[in-house]
């Protein structure tokens, strides 16, 4: 790989680059999906290549192949090189990179058990044990068990002088039931729904999701769902789960505060951002206890690492302070534009991508409620969980969420159980409402391994650290 690596950088250094990195990717995955007690699918794959990206007469170029031998290299840093200068014919200006100095280093991720080390048969059988649970509900029509395991290691060097080697595991699943009645359907995940919940962790974190044990609850509470009330419209109180808050997280607070996108260079997909810099250390994003963090050094997050595909060490930095917008998702490149250095959130999906901004892991910080106080404390209104749909606009102003389960508060309790809840609303308007958020002991990181951005699109693995909320006056339920 060494040799690789400086006959990349000599050659673009030679063709003209003032910067060049290489990225050197290897990585394997595992997919296993278990439906109604019978193994549906077991799939691997694995893959190993290289990028190069350049700068070239202001302008980036970037080229990739899985070809390791040196004739191909030089192609492919040419090309890289090629590229830049083709762009430089329309250039607006050039790019300027922050002052962030070349790392040297090594990361990997923290594990107990290499979940590749794992006989097959034996995540098989304890998938299928969930399945089993679950299926011992007559009106649960269809169990299904997922699991997923993804290693890579990739080395990253750039002319200046940073070489950084890491290795990082994810791994994750989750189970779900849907019951069949006479004129409904309804679906019950857990931990999440989307096939479940995902860290970056060895197969422990698989096995500590005890699967098994929370199947019973799920097929209990998808067949209440089948008898249940719709959820009303009204416009009250509402306690948001954690797992449905981190979507909510995700989409309103994680995807506006991507710079790029507020800049304009990913409208055509995913749309802009309604977060313009003049709103920086200005807009009042939320309600003074709603604080939220870029923090991509969290143990067990799936957006954590030790060095974004541009080498730039992982950090926390504050996105929202005390209900204050402060903080950006930024590259070396954005940074600069509004006076200030990347935070490491450059990465790319895979070794033939090039780096975009992407979320690491977006928090929001505990507060001071336990939620069985949270309840109590709410006279009326209803406690939701576990995302079932979602739309929000391109700015990222607009949205509505849709929820697996609903439970109605009366009085301070957690009383019948209402389907098909849903919520909308503003923003800012939303987080402004936000009065209550529970503590520590209720807070979780929950990861999102689907993430879709970019042309062509990649497919990120991020996380979201949430705990149960309490937000007033708030539009519940489909309009009639």
């Amino acid at each position: 790989m060494e040799s690789i690596i400086e006959w990349a950088l000599e050659v673009a250094k030679r063709e003209g680059a003032t910067y060049a990195d290489i990225r050197i990717e290897d990585y394997k995955r595992e997919n296993i999906t278990v439906k109604d007690e019978m193994v549906e699918g077991i799939t691997h794959s694995s893959s190993i290549g290289y990028g190069i990206r350049v700068i070239v007469d202001g302008c980036w170029g970037f080229s990739a192949s899985n070809r390791l031998e040196k004739k191909e290299v030089e192609r492919v840093a040419k090309q890289a090189c090629d590229i830049a200068r083709a762009s430089s014919l329309t250039k607006v200006e050039n790019v300027l990179l922050d002052d962030t100095k070349p790392q040297k280093g090594k990361y990997k991720t923290p594990m107990e058990i290499d979940p590749f080390s794992v006989p097959i048969q034996e995540k098989v059988d304890y998938i299928l044990s969930a399945t089993r649970e679950m299926k011992k509900e007559k009106d649960v029509k269809i169990a299904q068990g997922f699991y997923t395991g993804f290693l890579t290691k990739k080395t990253f060097a750039t002319l200046d002088g940073a070489y950084i080697e890491q290795e990082i595991c994810h791994c994750g699943g989750g189970i779900s039931a849907t019951a069949i009645g006479k004129d409904d359907m309804q679906v019950r995940s857990y931990p999440n729904s989307f096939r479940g919940n995902f860290a970056t962790a060895g197969y422990e974190y698989f096995k500590g999701l005890e699967l098994d044990k929370n199947a019973p609850k799920i097929a209990s509470e998808v067949c209440a769902l089948l008898k249940a009330k719709e959820c009303p419209e009204m416009k009250g109180t509402i306690i948001i789960d954690g797992n449905q808050l981190a979507l909510q997280v995700h989409e309103s607070c994680g995807h506006p505060i991507e710079l790029d996108r507020v800049f304009g260079t990913e409208a055509s997909f995913a749309g802009t951002s309604f977060l313009t810099t003049d709103k920086l250390d200005k807009l009042k994003y939320g309600s003074p206890i709603v604080n939220i963090v870029a923090d991509a050094t969290v143990k067990g997050g799936l957006g954590t690492f030790g060095y974004d595909d541009e080498g730039v060490p992982a950090q926390r930095t504050d996105v929202v302070k005390d209900g204050l917008f402060v903080g950006y998702l930024m590259s070396r490149e954005t940074a600069p534009k509004i006076g200030r250095r990347s935070n490491g959130a450059m990465r790319a999906d895979g070794w033939h991508s090039l780096p975009i901004i992407r979320m690491t892991n977006i928090n929001l910080l505990p507060g001071d409620w336990e939620l069985d106080d949270l309840i109590a404390d709410t006279d009326d209104g209803i406690f939701v969980s576990t995302n079932k749909s979602w739309s929000i606009d391109d700015k990222r102003v607009n949205f509505q969420f849709g929820c697996e389960i609903a439970w109605k508060i009366e009085n301070g309790k957690l009383t019948e159980i209402y389907k098909n809840p849903v919520y909308y609303g503003i923003t800012t308007n939303f987080w402004n409402s936000c009065d209550a958020i529970c503590n520590r002991n209720h807070w979780k990181l929950w990861g999102t391994p689907n993430c879709g951005k970019g042309e062509p699109m990649q497919t990120m693995y991020v996380g979201h650290g949430t705990s149960p909320s309490r937000f007033r006056n708030i539009s519940i339920g489909v309009k009639k």
